[in-house]
């Protein structure tokens, strides 16, 4: 269990609440939000302490501003957006520090909400500014970090403002999230299987590491694979392969075999002339991909085998797509391995990122026990590192 004090635990009553919550949401050409699932995860944080009769002013990043006003990073369009999924008034502020914003602040009343300008047009927080985070600090009475997308950075909003004000609370998505992998890798139903995709191995070589030592299979999927397959002598075409990572795919593999977990690679492939959604493609062996082809889905057989793995599974983590989703021909691995989670009769978790977008975009989402909001912390939390946003929040006594 999380053993900081959550927002549950504290009085709230005629309170002022400052609250990081990840708005970090995509906005189309029209500038308006495509897709709100970020904005509605902390409705229920929201909407609890507005109920206990406190008013609150909300705080984001959007995108990576480099530190100065950029008109298409601006957080107006959450706002609008936020107007459409609550009925108490939303005041939005130019700026998030200044006697202006100081000013709004004040002027709050009991179930009114204030959502500051993007904090990163202010290169004082990604730099943890200790008086970025003072500033911040000063415009309420006890602070919410309900933003586990960005709980694993130490920015002033996120690891700063509880040196300066406290008590410093988790939200109930931040609570929720926590719950859900502690209790996933620390005491997980079996058997439990971790399916790894996306492109990189060298993005998952601190997870494999760790959930060697917690699950009884790893699925790899994902352009990943190909460094595993070379490390084994296999010839990969010119698939994806990160050279410099061989040597410890090799160690993976051979520590997998030590602590006695499975680590499963693909048996076939869908192989494709060039990287183009209208190239030439056929399924081939893993181990016979053609000279100058590239793997850029697993194959029908490894389907079969993965939800075979998965549907016997009493515990999932998912974490990568399997292929090159974004192009439909390539989209087929991912759709399946999607469809065996949802359908497994088990505690399944989706860790954020291009795996928790897939899983949207097939309208599975609640078909997961839990879907995570944050790709990269979900991703550090896998690795068993701790996170400075949850670290910086007050311990429950």
């Amino acid at each position: 269990m999380l053993k900081k004090i959550t927002v549950e635990d504290v009085d709230l009553k005629g309170k002022r609440v400052v609250a990081r919550v990840d708005f970090n949401v995509p906005i189309n050409e029209r500038g308006e939000v495509s897709d709100d699932f970020r904005i509605r995860a902390a409705m229920p944080t929201i909407n609890y302490i507005l109920s206990h009769g406190a008013s609150i002013v909300l705080m984001s990043h959007l995108g990576r501003p480099k530190g100065e006003y950029a008109s298409e990073f601006s957080l107006k369009p959450v706002c609008e957006c936020l107007r459409t999924l609550t009925e108490a008034p939303v005041d939005f502020s130019e700026d998030c520090v200044g006697d202006t914003v100081k000013a709004l602040a004040k002027g709050l009343e009991p179930g009114e909400i204030l959502l500051l300008e993007n904090l990163r047009f202010h290169k004082e927080e990604t730099k943890s500014d200790p008086n970025f985070a003072k500033e911040l600090a000063s415009l309420g009475d006890l602070y919410v970090n309900d933003a586990f997308g960005t709980a694993h950075r130490p920015d002033a909003s996120v690891a700063g403002i509880p040196k300066f004000l406290q008590p410093a609370v988790a939200g109930l998505l931040m609570k929720k999230e926590i719950e859900y992998f502690d209790n996933v890798l620390d005491n997980p139903e079996r058997p439990f299987t971790a399916i790894l995709g996306g492109a990189k191995v060298s993005d998952k070589i601190l997870v494999i590491e760790n959930l060697l030592n917690k699950v009884d299979n790893i699925l790899i999927g994902g352009g990943m694979a190909f460094t595993f397959y070379k490390a084994q002598g296999l010839e990969i075409g010119s698939s994806k392969c990160e050279d410099d990572r061989v040597e410890e795919a090799k160690r993976l593999l051979a520590l997998a075999k030590k602590k006695g977990a499975e680590l499963i690679l693909p048996t076939d492939i869908v192989a494709a002339s060039e990287f183009k959604e209208d190239a030439e493609k056929k399924t081939v062996p893993a181990d016979q991909i053609p000279s100058g082809w590239m793997g850029l889905d697993i194959g029908p057989e490894t389907v079969k085998l993965f939800s075979e793995k998965i549907s016997s599974s009493k515990t999932l983590v998912w974490n990568g797509p399997m292929g090159v989703f974004e192009m439909k021909p390539f989209a087929e691995g991912t759709l399946k391995i999607a469809e065996a989670c949802a359908a497994a009769n088990c505690t399944s978790i989706v860790g954020g990122g291009d795996s928790a977008s897939a899983v949207k975009k097939m309208g599975l989402s609640d078909k997961f026990s839990h879907v995570s909001t944050g790709g990269g912390a979900s991703l550090e939390m896998l690795e068993g590192k701790k996170l400075p946003g949850v670290e910086a929040l007050t311990d429950k006594k």
